[in-house]
């Protein structure tokens, strides 16, 4: 509008007034940024659209941009590298107390409970696969869940916790534990009136397709990092199994949001998780993706981006996909603001007249909108990422 008002004032100056403000039209349509609005949402919507059709929801425009430019990948272990089937392989007991006993205890409180170990716990507790039935479950009373740690409620007067080793202390379990530990378990401590009286080993199996979709990053060019609160040895073993170097265990929920953070903070950063205890890292990364659509609601609610399916080979297909709808969305920027330079000294000359400017816009709307529905093709050719 400023370079309009100036063509028509000075070259009325000049001479030839009715030249001149004609002119200043014909620049103020030229400069018109027509192309340019339209680039960036009739490609993101496309993208987006089309990410859905094979399990990706992305909730918004804003998130697809910044996912497209992710470098780093923060991943959690249990239900997300992990097959999210963990099984109970085995019971330690303190004296005087029976194996049905803890599994009771644990499944009284955790038949409630979001977290993926919960399932085995409840599942080995009623049907009695670590050692005969259990009987009917105690009635928990005051059940209080609580992130990182555990859960804790009361049955038949005495208070009961069902949680991580570090928890609290496990008294003369702690070598059973080290066992169970060194064995690839995770391992959950029941303390009845403040003692430890069971350690549940439970096993989750890493996906058979890790390892794959981890490569597949690292050939982008991406960084990966577990996070988990599990104990450092069980991690270690399944981080190795997937191919991850970078291993940060026995993380607290505000301790994997500080991880997340840090990372963020050297380049941007996805965080990828389905518990809990993942949601506060979620909301913190720069985009957080829930991992299935059977992830806790917090999970859900707290990510930016969430997968309706488990397999972990839609992450490198979602980046691949997003990275593209970047591209395209910076060709149609580049292209729409081309046009209006070149527009722009030709209308001030009079090489173009209005009819020339309005058509070179009109056609310059529909490649851009024909090049941003490319974003739409979802083919197979770019399921996997390039650099």
């Amino acid at each position: 509008m400023v370079l309009a008002a100036l063509v028509g004032v000075l070259g009325s100056i000049l001479g030839e007034p009715e030249v001149w403000i004609t002119r200043a039209l014909v620049v103020l349509v030229a400069a018109s940024p027509c192309a340019l609005a339209i680039a960036v949402p009739v490609t993101v919507v496309s993208a987006i659209g089309a990410a859905s059709r094979f399990g990706v929801v992305i909730k918004s425009g804003a998130a697809f941009e910044r996912f497209g430019g992710i470098r780093h990948v923060a991943l959690d272990k249990t239900g997300t590298l992990t097959r999210n089937r963990p099984a109970v392989v085995d019971v330690v007991t303190a004296p005087a107390v029976s194996r049905e006993e803890v599994l009771g205890w644990a499944g009284a409180l955790e038949r409630d409970s979001t977290h993926p170990l919960a399932a085995a716990i409840t599942s080995a507790a009623g049907s009695g696969s670590a050692s005969g039935s259990c009987g009917s479950w105690p009635s928990a009373r005051d059940v209080v869940e609580t992130p990182g740690r555990g859960i804790s409620g009361r049955i038949d007067g005495a208070t009961v916790m069902v949680g991580s080793p570090r928890w609290q202390d496990a008294g003369e379990l702690d070598a059973g534990i080290s066992r169970l530990e060194a064995g690839g378990a995770t391992v959950v401590v029941v303390w009845r009136e403040g003692v430890a009286v069971g350690a549940i080993g439970v096993r989750d199996e890493l996906r058979p397709e890790a390892a794959e979709a981890v490569a597949e990053l690292k050939d982008a060019g991406l960084g990966v990092t577990m996070l988990t609160g599990d104990n450092p040895r069980t991690a270690a073993a399944l981080a190795a199994g997937a191919g991850i170097e970078d291993v940060r265990a026995e993380l607290r929920p505000e301790q994997k949001s500080a991880a997340v953070a840090e990372l963020s903070g050297v380049r941007p950063t996805a965080m990828i998780g389905d518990g809990i205890n993942d949601a506060p890292a979620l909301a913190i990364a720069d985009v957080g993706i829930a991992m299935g659509a059977t992830g806790s609601d917090a999970a859900i609610e707290s990510a930016d981006v969430a997968f309706t399916g488990h397999d972990l080979r839609l992450l490198p297909r979602a980046f691949a996909h997003t990275r593209r709808g970047r591209r395209i969305m910076n060709q149609n920027l580049v292209l729409a603001i081309l046009i209006i330079a070149t527009l722009l000294p030709l209308a001030i000359t009079g090489v173009l007249g209005l009819a020339g400017v309005v058509l070179v816009h009109e056609g310059a709307e529909v490649v851009v909108i024909l090049n941003g529905l490319r974003a739409a093709w979802t083919g197979r050719s770019h399921s996997v990422m390039t650099k």
